[in-house]
């Protein structure tokens, strides 16, 4: 049998490239196709989505609302992504199912762990939506929770950068990439590798999390099967 992992794809995931939100079918096949190669190989992944993309968009709608109201508006639009990928995913052959941590039973099963142990034991890609149902808390931590839950071996962290810096590489030419960094460094350097909740709760669990580039072609695949890619946050309890 092949690896338990739970992959955190952002909202940026599903958006095309030149535009940073919204849904583009071609960037949704791409992501669809690395992870049904990866779950032909025997590997057993549940997907934890985000929902930037779309409420990006609603931004300004949501200005001014309640933090609380606003994080239930996000937590919508990681349902819509979460269907994008289910789409995909069953057009090229492979098994799913959504489960959403706010019930909406018309379109997904409710998240129930023994249930989503099940359906990974049984080939299905399990695509967790609507966070933790909870405001206050990002999909980040939601996939902390859920890689805990389902005893998966690491938390694969999808980036536009290929690991963790020092500082921004994007604005930065001269920031240098870790291999590897503990969880406390990246806390106490606030290298942005995930919110303080997800990284604590993935330090106490001894969850590995590993940081990669989502865009370099087939990383998704070869980061679930085990190769060294990108930066491996771990240690240092």
């Amino acid at each position: 049998m092949g690896r338990r992992v739970a992959l955190k794809l952002s909202g940026e995931s599903f958006a095309d490239p030149a535009l940073a939100y919204g849904i583009d079918p071609a960037t949704v096949r791409r992501v669809a196709g690395e992870i049904a190669a990866a779950r032909a190989e025997g590997h057993e992944i549940a997907v934890v989505v985000g929902g930037g993309n779309i409420f990006r968009g609603l931004s300004s709608a949501a200005e001014g609302m309640a933090r609380a109201d606003a994080d239930y508006m996000g937590m919508l639009a990681t349902v819509m992504n979460a269907l994008a990928v289910q789409d995909a995913l069953e057009k090229i052959g492979c098994d799913t199912r959504v489960m959403t941590a706010i019930a909406m039973t018309e379109v997904a099963e409710p998240y129930i762990r023994r249930r989503a142990e099940r359906h990974l034991e049984r080939g299905r890609v399990v695509i967790c939506a609507a966070g933790t149902g909870n405001p206050y808390f990002t999909t980040d931590t939601a996939a902390a929770l859920r890689a805990s839950e389902l005893k998966c071996e690491a938390i694969l962290k999808a980036t536009k950068v290929d690991g963790v810096y020092d500082k921004d590489p994007r604005k930065f030419p001269d920031a240098v990439r870790y291999d590897t960094v503990t969880y406390m460094e990246t806390l106490e350097k606030r290298l942005g590798v995930m919110d303080a909740t997800a990284i604590s709760l993935a330090r106490d669990n001894r969850l590995p999390i590993i940081v990669f580039n989502l865009f370099e072609q087939g990383n998704i695949r070869r980061v679930i099967k085990g190769e060294t890619v990108g930066t491996i946050v771990e240690g240092g309890n």
